[in-house]
């Protein structure tokens, strides 16, 4: 039976780019009936909410989610920076953009080189349920050790950052967001100690980010402490998303994965091109939301506050006007243009972090004599916004169906 794609699902949907297609060929801004919201899919009507001052991360009536208002994952959530407005938003936003421009992408290189290789042996990589587990785990390992944690702390830091993000769905059940509380006041407690010790490392990642905050006067400490949990959870799932997406890119596109395996010392420029590429292609972060704040109009449509707009960077990304040959996976592409990260004011400042971390995983994947990318078989969290592939059987010497 053929799955009913809506906006509701097609984060998820074996293939929801027909359906985006046939979004952008219709009006500029299309209201969805049923579930009572705009949508906008072209690449320029996307960028025009997205830099619109009239449209907000989160509803002026409901700055928390509901289901998670009260509760510690709901006070991490009020602090982030990606959800706030205004001046709530500039200045600690400039104060993470600021610290992770200075961030050296060698080291991240270099944990990612360390931590893809013992997650290898710790990770059965040739079954479906071990390499979606090590996909996961992998980068928190790597941001986990930039921030400072120790080795051992690592994979209760992946565990309970697992927890955590399940209360930024709406999809959670009661159960997961009572576990996402749990998660949350222990992640506080594990970074505010992270934030004392840092103290001590005058020349680390955290001490420069206290140092930038003091300087631009971000004097809130929970602010900062939610932030940097903020980060890691952003950091989890798009990576996870990105790396999952790019081994399935590989799996349908035998000549790229051929040329890959013939680069030589080209392998590395490849796959920056090949990520980069992804990103585009098959995006991570498939829609975000915006709310209207106050009457405006955007593509020749009237809006009112109150009114909400899904976003979505997918079809954006594969809008003509913007990227010729959209559905085309080119990793040569020229002045390639892509939202799945975000744009403008609100644009994920880690991006080059996920990247960089996804480069590494392929490239010691692809030197792992017993991986078989060609038998790859999967399927997608349950997500309205996220695209993460959970890899579903044997990946070794597995028949091709």
């Amino acid at each position: 039976m053929t799955q009913k794609i809506s906006i509701l699902n097609s984060a998820c949907h074996p293939d929801p780019y027909p359906y985006y297609a046939s979004l952008r060929a219709g009006p500029a801004l299309v209201f969805d009936t049923e579930l009572k919201c705009w949508i906008a899919s072209r690449a320029a009507i996307v960028q025009q909410v997205l830099e619109s001052p009239a449209c907000a991360v989160r509803p002026v009536t409901e700055p928390v989610p509901r289901n998670i208002a009260g509760g510690t994952a709901g006070e991490i959530f009020s602090h982030l920076v990606r959800m706030n407005e205004g001046q709530a938003h500039a200045v600690p936003k400039q104060v993470i953009q600021s610290s992770l421009r200075k961030l050296d992408l060698s080291g991240v290189a270099a944990y990612t080189q360390q931590h893809a290789a013992e997650l290898a042996s710790k990770y059965d990589l040739t079954t479906g349920n071990g390499l979606t587990q090590y996909l996961l785990a992998l980068p928190i390992h790597v941001m986990g050790s930039i921030l400072g944690f120790e080795e051992n702390a690592l994979p209760d830091l992946a565990n309970w950052m697992a927890d955590f993000v399940r209360c930024l769905s709406p999809l959670s059940t009661a159960e997961q967001i009572d576990a996402a509380h749990v998660a949350a006041k222990t992640l506080q407690s594990s970074f505010r100690q992270l934030l004392q010790d840092s103290q001590a490392k005058p020349h680390g990642f955290l001490a420069d980010l206290q140092s930038e905050a003091e300087l631009c006067g971000w004097q809130h400490a929970d602010g900062i402490l939610s932030n940097l949990i903020g980060l890691l959870s952003q950091t989890y799932e798009a990576t996870a998303g990105l790396a999952g997406n790019s081994l399935t890119a590989l799996q349908t596109h035998s000549d790229i994965l051929k040329s890959l395996r013939e680069a030589g010392a080209d392998l590395p420029q490849k796959l920056d091109q090949l990520i980069a590429e992804v990103v585009r292609h098959d995006a991570s972060v498939q829609n975000t939301r915006r709310f209207v704040t106050q009457t405006c109009e955007i593509g020749g449509q009237a809006l009112q506050a109150g009114d909400v707009i899904v976003v979505l960077l997918a079809a954006a990304n594969r809008d003509a006007a913007v990227n010729p040959d959209p559905d085309i996976l080119q990793l040569s592409r020229p002045d390639r243009k892509v939202f799945t990260f975000g744009y403008g004011r609100h644009a994920c400042p880690s991006q080059h972090i996920a990247e960089q971390i996804t480069v590494n995983c392929l490239h010691h994947l692809l030197n792992m004599p017993a991986f078989d990318f060609t038998t790859l078989r999967w399927a997608y969290r349950p997500s309205l916004n996220g695209r993460i592939p959970i890899f579903t059987q044997n990946i070794q010497n597995q028949e091709n169906t």
